[in-house]
C-alpha cells in the first residue's frame, strides 16, 4: 500500500478573494470543512496544509489542524506543495494536491485519485470528468482534456478538444464525442516533485496558461481516472452564496 501526503495549499493574499481559506461556510472556515474532507477519504495516510499566512496558521493551530510554512512566493499549487512536502521533512510515496477552495470535496473523490498511486509505475494523476454542457465545452475557464486508450492524458486546452472536423456545426459536438473536462487534482510520485517545480515553463503552458502542460512538455506522464463528481470551487465573494445555498439543501 503507498503511503500518500495529502496537502491543502491555503494562501491569503488572493486577486479576486482575499482571505477566503477564513471565510465562514455554516459555522466553519472553508479550511476547516476541506481538512475534515480530506481527514474522511480512506486512503491518505496523512493531511497537511501548507500555507504562507500567520492568520491563517493562528486559526489552524487553533483548531489541531496540522500545517507547514511556506513561501509567499510560489507561482503554483505544485510548487507550494513541494516546498511543503520538503519542510515537513517525512517520507511519503505519493504527494496528493488538494485545492483548498473546494468544500464539498468528496472523500471518494480524492480517494479514486489515490487508487491510481498505488501502481507504482504512475508519474502523475488526476482526475477527469465527461463533458455534458455545450457551455462548458467552449467556455475557456473549463479546460479540457484528450485521453490515450491507456487512460493517459494527451493533451490539456481551454479550447474543445478535439475538433470534429465532419461535424460543422460546434453546437452538436457533443452527440458525436465523448469530451472531458479537467478536475483539478494532482496526485505526484515524490521523487519526481523537485524534478516538476524546476521544470521551465513551456510553450505550450505559456499559451494555455495550464501547468500540467508543462510537465507533458517535459515528458511525463500523467494517468487519469474518470469520476462523476464535479468540482464546486469559491473563486469569487459571489461564489459563497451558491456555496452556502448547498448547505441548506
Amino acid at each position: 500500500m503507498s503511503t500518500i501526503l495529502g496537502i491543502i495549499p491555503a494562501r491569503y493574499a488572493s486577486t479576486r478573494f482575499p482571505g477566503k481559506p477564513l471565510i465562514d461556510l455554516a459555522g466553519q472556515t472553508m479550511i476547516q470543512r476541506v481538512y475534515a474532507q480530506c481527514k474522511a477519504a480512506t486512503f491518505l495516510t496523512d493531511v497537511i496544509v501548507a500555507t504562507d499566512d500567520e492568520r491563517i496558521a493562528e486559526h489552524l493551530k487553533a483548531h489541531d489542524i496540522p500545517y507547514v510554512m511556506t513561501s509567499t512566493e510560489h507561482p503554483s499549487g505544485t510548487d507550494r506543495c513541494y516546498e511543503a512536502y520538503h519542510n515537513l521533512g517525512k517520507d511519503y510515496d505519493f504527494v496528493i494536491n488538494i485545492q483548498g477552495d473546494e468544500p464539498f470535496i468528496c472523500p471518494t473523490t480524492i480517494d479514486r485519485l489515490a487508487n491510481l498511486c498505488q501502481d507504482p509505475t504512475t508519474e502523475l494523476a488526476t482526475l477527469v470528468k465527461p463533458l455534458t454542457e455545450y457551455a462548458d465545452l467552449v467556455a475557456p475557464t473549463t479546460a479540457k482534456v484528450a485521453l490515450g486508450v491507456d487512460g493517459h492524458a494527451l493533451l490539456f486546452s481551454r479550447l474543445p478538444i478535439p475538433m470534429l472536423r465532419n461535424v460543422p456545426d460546434q453546437a452538436d459536438w457533443l452527440k458525436h464525442h465523448q469530451y472531458y473536462k479537467h478536475i483539478g487534482i494532482y496526485a505526484y510520485r515524490t521523487d519526481l516533485l523537485a524534478a516538476i517545480t524546476q521544470l521551465p515553463v513551456g510553450v505550450l503552458e505559456r499559451a494555455e496558461s495550464l501547468e500540467q502542460l508543462r510537465w507533458l512538455e517535459h515528458g511525463y506522464r500523467i494517468r487519469t481516472a474518470i469520476t462523476t463528481d464535479d468540482s464546486h470551487g469559491i473563486d469569487t465573494p459571489e461564489d459563497v452564496a451558491r456555496i452556502l445555498a448547498r448547505f441548506a439543501h
